[in-house]
């Protein structure tokens, strides 16, 4: 861990040290420029021949007399890097085993810092009123008014008065209008905390009373609430608290889908937008937003899990919407779990994190169980709406076509929710038309050429896809492998050919598919979300998009396809995973006044997490899993780390492998297990060979620093790149 020094003041040409965005692994050492500098300040520094972004850290870290140090060349104009932030990066560093200048470089992750502010046209209302008043000329004297005078660009005055560009030149020309310049990086509009919020239950109001007694102390409390039971109102009570102590609060939200529908509930209950953060947002919305979120131009933030390393001036609330979503784990890069990171930044700053879920992590539901975080529960939904009833069909038992996936127990239960007017849901966790595009003259499947992965048909792009590096080629018409002509044919169901059996099945319906990967933007999505709600859809096909946080009023019936898709393999939480999703679908069903269903097809029905989802015991199915993990020393009750190799020659990377599990002698002593070296599961992604090791030790072994000596103890070729993933949530 870097050591956090306190911060200073370095007058000029005296030495300090700086830590750099570029990966060098250490502080660099330079000269106090003209007028001195303070630690957090950002700067820019001379490195070889260019210039580069950093931060003043602290001392000097060598010995170099003062006059053989270069200088830094400029402090730049924005706000320095807080202590509390430097700590959070210093202190996330550590625990990732991430090299601090990575994680410098998540926090000032904003275009244009080393440019400066830029600045834009705007006009002010002038001495002088126009030489020929018309009506158009006295619209845009009002929205001066309307506005107390502030400068407006000449966008905000064409919009508001409802003229063309023209009208504002001619009356800049007659000295009515003051032309001048202003920071393009303005303030955000005031949000009101004042304002009114929805009617609470009394659950709700119990539950918002009990966030509120925290206080602006480092707290976590859990909530816990059923599908449709009213959590957002109950956290948007604690960010009208934390706006009301002029603090300034997070919002973490697992999906950029779900960001358009959030933020209007935002707008609706403070009068104004939120900011936002994710990778939606412009270059310049982003600098913007940077900046003022330092300066206290920003009150709420909206945003991705990297929306936890901006410079917060004064950071009272963060909340971890979904909290228990696998994206908000970081897999590529810095590895780093938001919501873990999310706990820390709170604990260095004196907020308050709400980590919000119907079917919370064994992590979270672990700690609210041992009394380490507070836990809040809303049991029942909001009004009139009940839970959903849930069954199983067993697919042994149904009459199955060959190439068909909907039973008939589904069709006639979708039949008959079709013909009351209400919609219906078939879920299936599976992107593209087909996973499996196989030969029958030769069985040749075809492949990835960068990856050890099939390709994917998406026939609505007409396009074969790799789900893991992205990469597309053309459907072919011939075998790769044996030329032969009208042979390939796809295996298995994807959601595009459920979409084409629910055509078949339900000729008169009108078929809507979300799956990320058929929206071009997140304004397309929001459009068909939006359309669905209203009922321009009777029947919804999704993948685990539909999941999270989507409220269809007409929705009646849910449809599992596979509810055994995700219960098997090597995933340590394979089951858990399975439980929160269709758990999570299931809740989309009957969420307003006509009773909702949910049907599970399974070959399965007896086995655990099946018996689990139906029953609804889900503090069973908690305490089961957590007996089980307990049992077996794993998370939440141990530690892991994935240790990840690869490189471009196989071999290569097995030898080093092999040498780094023969020296473990540092993760012995603290009575780790190292298991492998073994091939990924996926062994080559985009032409690198993986190779994965996995680190086990108990919960109070000191792991980052038997880790840390570890692999320092075995330099690595320049083609050979190892990754450490502390508490990994995956293991491909």
């Amino acid at each position: 861990m870097m050591d956090l020094p306190e911060p200073s003041f370095y007058p000029e040409a005296t030495p300090l040290g700086v830590l750099t965005t570029q990966p060098l692994g250490k502080l660099l050492d330079y000269r106090a420029p003209e007028g001195g500098a303070r630690t957090g300040d950002l700067v820019e520094v001379p490195l070889g021949p260019r210039r580069v972004l950093g931060a003043i850290w602290g001392d000097a870290a060598g010995d170099l007399p003062v006059h053989k140090l270069r200088s830094v060349a400029r402090v730049l104009d924005v706000p320095p890097l807080r202590d509390e932030l430097r700590a959070f990066l210093s202190r996330a560093a550590a625990y990732t085993l991430t090299p601090p200048e990575l994680m410098l470089y998540l926090a000032t992750r904003a275009p244009g810092l080393i440019a400066g502010q830029a600045m834009r046209r705007v006009y002010r209302a002038g001495p002088d009123l126009p030489v020929r008043m018309t009506e158009a000329r006295a619209r845009v004297l009002a929205v001066f008014s309307d506005f107390g005078g502030a400068a407006l660009t000449i966008g905000e005055i064409t919009r508001a008065a409802g003229v063309s560009n023209g009208v504002v030149h001619t009356m800049a020309a007659q000295g009515a209008l003051i032309e001048g310049a202003a920071p393009r990086d303005a303030p955000y509009p005031r949000l009101d905390p004042a304002r009114a919020g929805k009617a609470l239950s009394p659950d709700q109001a119990a539950a918002a009373a009990a966030l509120a007694k925290g206080g602006g102390d480092f707290g976590v409390t859990l909530l816990k609430g059923v599908t449709g039971s009213g959590k957002t109102e109950v956290y948007l009570e604690a960010v009208a608290r934390c706006l009301r102590a002029g603090r300034q609060a997070l919002v973490l939200l697992p999906e950029i889908a779900l960001t358009a529908g959030f933020i209007e509930r935002v707008e609706v209950r403070f009068g104004a937008r939120p900011a936002e953060w994710h990778s939606g947002v412009t270059q310049t919305e982003r600098r913007r937003l940077w900046r003022m979120v330092a300066e206290g131009g920003a009150q709420l933030v909206v945003g991705a899990r990297s929306a936890l390393f901006l410079p917060y001036r004064d950071l009272g609330l963060i909340v971890v919407d979904e909290e228990h979503d696998p994206s908000y784990k970081q897999e590529d890069g810095v590895l780093y779990n938001a919501r873990d990171m999310a706990v820390l930044r709170a604990s260095l700053c004196g907020a308050q994190v709400v980590l919000a879920s119907a079917t919370p992590s064994l992590e979270s539901w672990a700690n609210a169980e041992a009394g380490k975080y507070a836990r809040l529960d809303l049991p029942a939904r909001f009004g009139v709406a009940e839970l959903p009833d849930m069954q199983a069909i067993d697919m042994r038992s149904q009459d199955m076509r060959s190439g068909h996936w909907i039973s008939p127990a589904l069709q006639q239960a979708a039949t008959q929710r079709l013909a009351a007017g209400e919609q219906v849901l078939f879920f299936l966790n599976r992107r593209g038309y087909a996973p499996i595009t196989i030969c029958r003259a030769c069985g040749h499947q075809i492949e990835c050429h960068q990856c050890d992965a099939r390709m994917v048909e998406h026939r609505f792009l007409k396009r074969l896809m790799c789900h893991q590096c992205g990469a597309t080629a053309p459907v072919p018409q011939t075998c790769p492998s044996c030329g032969a002509e009208g042979k390939l044919h796809p295996v298995g169901p994807g959601v595009e050919r459920l979409e084409e059996e629910a055509r078949a099945l339900f000729p008169q319906a009108r078929v809507a598919v979300l799956s990320s990967d058929l929206f071009a933007s997140s304004r397309a999505l929001k459009e068909q979300i939006e359309g669905i709600a209203a009922g321009a859809a009777d029947i919804v096909i999704g993948t685990q998009l539909v999941a999270k946080g989507h409220n269809f009023p007409l929705l009646t019936l849910v449809g599992v396809v596979d509810a055994d898709l995700g219960l098997h393999g090597s995933d340590l939480r394979a089951g858990e995973r399975s439980f929160q999703l269709i758990r999570q679908v299931a809740g989309r069903a009957g969420r307003a006044e006509r009773p909702g269903r949910a049907l599970l097809q399974t070959h399965q029905p007896d086995h655990p997490v099946i018996r689990a989802i139906l029953s609804g015991d889900e503090e069973g199915f908690w305490r089961a899993e957590a007996a089980e993990r307990r049992a077996l020393a794993m998370p939440p009750y141990g530690r892991l780390a994935g240790i990840i190799l690869s490189g471009p020659e196989v071999q290569t990377v097995f030898d080093h492998a092999g040498v780094l599990a023969m020296r473990a002698e540092p993760l012995h002593r603290i009575g780790a297990q190292v298991f492998g070296p073994a091939p990924a599961p996926i062994a080559r992604v985009r032409g690198r060979h993986r190779v994965r090791m996995l680190v086990k030790a108990a919960k109070a072994a000191p792991l980052q620093t038997a880790l840390a000596e570890w692999v320092a103890a075995l330099p690595l070729p320049r083609n050979v790149r190892l990754a450490i993933d502390i508490d990994p949530q995956s293991f491909w």
